[in-house]
C-alpha cells in the first residue's frame, strides 16, 4: 500500500506533475457539500450539477472513479498558485472504491483539489468523504492523478453516479456523436410553393465525421428539424432528446447566431431564411444550462 507523503516532504517536481493541467475555477463553482459515509456534511450546500456539467467533466477525463478520502493536507500558499478567495488547495490521499472508466487504479490514489473553507477559514473535515473524481493519470507516477479542473471532485451520490455512467456509456458507444467545432456551411433551398423550403446546416467536427441539421418548411405547417450523423441528409431526421449526448454536443457547442459568411444561399432572402431557420434550431435546443464552468480540453 503506498505511504502518504506530507506536503512538506513531497518534492517540488511531484507538485508540478500533479498540477499539470489543473486549472483553477471560480469559488462559486466549487462550493460543495461533502458527504461522509456516516451522513455528516462538512461544507455548504452545493448547486446541483446539470447534464452539461457532468458531460463536460466526463468529456475531459481519462478516468472517472469513486473514492473515499483517507487524508487531506493543506498546501502552503507558495505551493498553491491561483487559488480563489475562500478556497484552499489540498493534497488528498483516497481509497479507490470503483473505476467507472479508464485504466485500472491501485488501492490508493493521490490528487490535488480546491475546497471551500468553512466559516472559521479552516479546511473542512474531509476524512471518510466519498467523492466522484474526473481526472487524468500522471505519466510516470503510479497512484497519482490530476483532476481535470480544480473542482472536479463531486460529492458522491447514487444519482450522480448513475447519471455519469449513462453519459459515459453514450460517449463510449461506437456511434457516439462527435465533438462539434463549429458551423461549416449553411444552404437554403426554396420549394416550389410559397412558404416551402429546406435549410441544411453542415457542421465542422473534431474528427471530421459528418453531422448535419435540416430544417423543413411546409405551407400551412410548423417547421420541423432534425440531426443526421451520416453523409446522408435525411428529411426524416428527428431532433435529439434533451439531456442526451447529441443534444449536449449541439446545444453547448453551436454559436448562438449563424456565423457571417456561412450561408451559401444566393439571394439576400435566402440568406435571411437560412439565418432564421438556424435561429429556430438554437431556440429548439434550448439553453446549455451549467452550474459550474465548462472544462477546457
Amino acid at each position: 500500500m503506498p505511504r502518504f507523503v506530507s506536503n512538506a516532504a513531497l518534492p517540488a517536481a511531484a507538485f508540478a506533475m500533479l498540477f499539470s493541467g489543473f486549472a483553477a475555477t471560480s469559488a462559486s463553482a466549487q462550493q460543495s457539500a461533502i458527504r461522509r459515509d456516516d451522513g455528516a456534511v462538512t461544507a455548504g450546500a452545493a448547486p446541483s450539477v446539470t447534464y452539461a456539467d457532468l458531460a463536460s467533466l466526463a468529456d475531459a477525463a481519462e478516468t472517472v472513479l469513486r473514492v473515499q478520502v483517507r487524508k487531506a493536507s493543506r498546501l502552503k500558499p507558495e505551493q498553491a498558485p491561483g487559488v480563489a478567495p475562500g478556497m484552499a488547495r489540498v493534497l488528498i490521499e483516497a481509497r479507490t472504491q470503483t473505476v467507472l472508466t479508464g485504466p485500472a487504479m491501485g488501492e490508493t490514489v493521490r490528487y490535488l483539489a480546491d475546497v471551500p473553507l468553512d466559516a472559521r477559514g479552516k479546511v473542512p473535515k474531509l476524512s471518510k468523504a466519498v467523492m466522484l473524481l474526473f481526472a487524468r493519470t500522471v505519466p510516470g507516477r503510479a497512484g497519482e492523478i490530476s483532476l481535470v479542473d480544480a473542482g472536479a471532485q463531486l460529492p458522491w451520490s447514487g444519482e450522480t453516479e448513475m447519471r455519469t455512467r449513462a453519459i459515459l456509456t453514450e460517449m463510449l458507444s461506437p456511434d457516439a456523436p462527435p465533438r462539434i467545432k463549429g458551423v461549416r456551411e449553411v444552404l437554403h433551398v426554396p420549394g416550389n410553393l410559397v412558404g416551402e423550403g429546406e435549410t441544411q446546416v453542415f457542421l465542422q467536427t473534431q474528427n471530421n465525421a459528418p453531422v448535419s441539421l435540416s430544417v423543413v418548411r411546409r405551407p400551412g405547417m410548423g417547421r420541423t428539424w432534425g440531426v443526421s450523423l451520416s453523409e446522408i441528409v435525411d428529411q426524416a431526421a428527428r431532433p435529439p432528446a434533451r439531456d442526451t449526448l447529441t443534444w449536449y454536443r449541439l446545444a453547448c457547442s453551436l454559436p448562438a447566431q449563424m456565423p457571417p459568411g456561412a450561408s451559401l444561399s444566393g439571394s439576400a432572402a435566402h440568406v435571411r431564411a437560412a439565418a432564421d431557420d438556424y435561429a429556430f434550431v438554437i431556440a429548439q435546443l434550448g439553453e446549455c444550462s451549467r452550474n459550474r464552468p465548462a472544462v477546457e480540453r
